[in-house]
């Protein structure tokens, strides 16, 4: 989970880090392997939560966790916008 194939490995495209994300925004935690200092604990890789608010540069996420709401502070790096399929 926390490797990358060698054409994948290096910073992610600019696409993901200029994205803007306001509170109320849902987004999937796609943890990358690059900056582990700020990665959100491996559990909730692919998890889709909301936008909350923002910290410095880090974004809190609150995130079902069974009966429960976990609140995640990570940064743009390990997360992407929710996007769904429309129904043909």
């Amino acid at each position: 989970m926390l490797s990358k194939e060698p054409r994948e490995r290096g910073r992610p495209g600019l696409r993901r880090l200029l994205y803007e994300y306001k509170e109320g925004d849902t987004v999937v935690i796609d943890i990358c392997s690059n900056f582990i200092s700020t990665a959100p604990h491996r559990r909730y890789q692919g998890r889709a939560g909301i936008v909350v608010g923002k910290r410095g540069r880090a974004y809190l996420i609150k995130v079902r966790e069974g009966d429960s709401e976990k609140l995640i502070i990570t940064t743009k790096d390990h997360i992407k916008p929710l996007t769904t399929r429309a129904s043909a």
